[in-house]
C-alpha cells in the first residue's frame, strides 16, 4: 500500500522510521521537471545532517548527504556530440550505468569515502567528486527524473535504494516553475516556454507513467524553490 506524506514534519517522521530499521537509508526522490523534488531533498538532508533530528545525542558531521541524480548529466560537449544537447534532460542525456554503479557502492557500504558528482546550476554542467559519502553516512538522499524507469540501466537503481517516493503538484504550478528557472538560468521567455512544452513536457509524461512504482507520494504545500 503506497503511503501519502502531507507535510515536512511527516516526511521526516518517515525517515525516522526508515532510520530505526536499516543501518543506512537510501532515500530517492522522484518527480516531474519543477515538482520540487530537489528542494525537498535538500531540506531533509540539512534536517538530518548532524543526525539530531534522528535522536542521534551526540552531533555526527555528515549523518546525512544530498547526491543528485543529476550529477550524472552528460556534459554539454558529450551531447553535442551525439546530438542530444537540445534534448538535455531526457533519459538518454544521462550517465545511467554510472549513477547505478554510484547507488551500489554506496548501498554495499564500501570502505573509504565514496565520491559523488554534483550538478553545477551555474555552469549548466556536472562537477566530478564534488560530494564526499562517509562511511558513518547513515542517510543519503538522492533525487532525479528516472529513478523508477526501467529502460536499461535504469531498471537496476530502484533495487540500491530503500524506499522512493513520489512528488506531486499542480501541473500548471509545475511548468509556471520550470519556464522561471529557464528564464534564471538564460534563456528568453519565449525560449524557456518553448523548452518547457517541447522538451520537459515530453520527460514529465514518462515520469508520471513510473508514479505506481513509488513507496509514497508526497503532496507538499508550494515550497520555496
Amino acid at each position: 500500500m503506497m503511503v501519502h506524506i502531507a507535510n515536512l514534519e511527516e516526511a521526516k517522521a518517515r525517515v525516522r522510521e526508515l532510520l530505526e530499521s536499516n543501518e543506512r537509508v537510501i532515500l530517492g526522490i522522484v518527480g516531474a521537471p519543477g515538482a520540487g523534488k530537489s528542494t525537498l531533498a535538500q531540506l531533509i538532508a540539512e534536517a538530518f545532517e548532524d543526525g539530531s533530528e534522528a535522536g542521534i545525542v551526540e552531533p555526527v558531521d555528515h549523518f546525512a548527504a544530498w547526491v543528485p541524480m543529476d550529477g550524472y548529466h552528460l556534459a554539454d560537449v558529450e551531447l553535442k556530440r551525439l546530438g542530444r544537447l537540445q534534448r538535455k534532460g531526457a533519459i538518454d542525456t544521462f550517465d545511467a550505468r554510472g549513477y547505478r554503479s554510484l547507488l551500489q557502492r554506496i548501498h554495499r557500504g564500501e570502505d573509504g569515502v565514496i565520491y559523488a558528482p554534483m550538478f553545477e546550476r551555474d555552469l549548466e554542467q556536472p562537477l566530478a567528486g564534488a560530494i564526499p559519502v562517509f562511511p558513518w553516512t547513515r542517510l543519503v538522499v538522492t533525487e532525479g527524473n528516472y529513478l523508477l524507469d526501467e529502460a536499461d540501466a535504469w531498471k537496476n537503481v530502484r533495487g540500491a535504494m530503500t524506499e522512493v517516493w513520489y512528488v506531486d503538484v499542480d501541473d500548471d504550478l509545475r511548468r509556471e516553475r520550470l519556464v522561471e528557472r529557464h528564464i534564471q538560468f538564460g534563456k528568453s521567455p519565449e525560449q524557456a516556454r518553448k523548452w518547457v512544452m517541447e522538451v520537459d513536457e515530453i520527460n514529465a509524461r514518462r515520469i508520471a507513467a513510473c508514479r505506481d512504482r513509488a513507496d509514497a507520494t508526497v503532496e507538499l504545500p508550494p515550497l520555496n524553490l
